[in-house]
């Protein structure tokens, strides 16, 4: 990570976290926090780093990708 004042610094987190919320949070309405971290846990080790395809890794998934390495 670079210092402070460098927008280039948490591009990536920044990537993440964008994705997240377009694609889990919008829309839904969590009854309690237990329910919203379990449903971001589930999103990310179930269906991000498993199913869902990446076009930055030749649109396999994680899981795939390092498979295939």
């Amino acid at each position: 990570m670079s210092g402070k004042g460098c927008c280039y610094g948490n591009v990536m987190m920044e990537n993440c976290y964008h994705t997240l919320k377009t694609e889990l949070m919008r829309g839904n309405a969590f009854a309690s926090r237990e329910q919203a971290m379990n449903a971001i846990f589930d999103y990310i080790e179930v269906f991000y780093n498993h199913r869902r395809k990446h076009s930055t890794l030749g649109y396999l998934t994680p899981v795939d990708y390092e498979m295939a390495a």
